[in-house]
């Protein structure tokens, strides 16, 4: 099965698209080439502008705030682990302390660095950050590999707090959901909402099945289209049936 995700608001595309940069920095930031660990810098930069938006820390915190209200109320539910529960109430209560720790704008910490803004001023030209347009990065590059991965580390470390509020939110999320099976009629579907306040619909389908599914949503109604999965032409609908798997995914209340 291969599954993709579609965020219903604004408020979960800013997560998804921050835990894909989180999860892509750190791949490359385990890694030891210089040219991965430019790849991690670029992603860092990519990072800071999808976080820089004045209100995330707010909105990250009175969320987590309200999923532990919502959590703690199933205390002495026998069908919950009391444990368990606890676990998951200190994580969310340690990840809310963090982001009040949080002093500053979010990445003041990058646009204070005039090296770093110069790297990423070049960076957004086609090769600018070749050797001879930044010779002092390119020395930064040839530096030993732990002093590379020290730099980097110190600075993603201000977006950490961001970085385990998302990851608790979004686990939260995605364990709150409700899976459907269907079909979609020679590659097309149409489900109306009828009140469901989803924030984030999962499709899962054979991944042997050559094709990708287009959504469309808003309150009322959900569509999809399954488009050939194919690489040079263009795009043209699957007209065949498709089963799938849809997951509907909110976070309580």
């Amino acid at each position: 099965m291969i599954s993709y995700e579609f965020p219903l608001n604004e408020k979960v595309r800013t997560w998804l698209r921050l835990e894909d940069l989180f999860s892509r920095v750190n791949y490359f930031l385990a890694r030891d080439l210089s040219m991965e660990h430019h790849a991690a810098l670029i992603t860092l930069f990519e990072m800071y502008e999808v976080a820089s938006r004045p209100d995330l820390k707010s909105e990250l915190f009175h969320e987590l705030e309200r999923q532990k209200r919502s959590l703690s109320s199933l205390h002495n539910n026998p069908a919950i682990s009391e444990q368990a529960l606890d676990n998951v109430l200190n994580e969310i209560e340690e990840a809310g302390a963090a982001l009040l720790a949080m002093t500053g704008k979010v990445g003041l910490n990058l646009r204070e660095n005039e090296w770093l803004m110069g790297i990423k001023q070049r960076a957004c030209m086609p090769g600018g950050t070749c050797q001879f347009d930044l010779p002092s990065y390119h020395y930064w590059q040839n530096q030993p590999v732990d002093l590379r991965r020290d730099n980097l580390r110190e600075w993603l470390a201000p977006l950490l707090p961001v970085s385990v509020a998302i990851d608790i939110l979004m686990k939260l999320l995605r364990e709150n959901g409700r899976k459907i099976s269907f079909t979609a009629q020679q590659g097309t579907f149409q489900q109306m909402q009828g009140g469901r306040a989803a924030q984030l619909l999962r499709v899962s389908l054979n991944s042997e099945l050559a094709c990708i599914p287009e959504l469309g949503a808003n309150k009322y109604a959900i569509n999809i289209r399954f488009i050939v999965a194919n690489y040079a032409a263009k795009s043209s609908l699957f007209e065949q049936d498709v089963p799938f798997d849809m997951t509907f995914c909110a976070l309580t209340s």
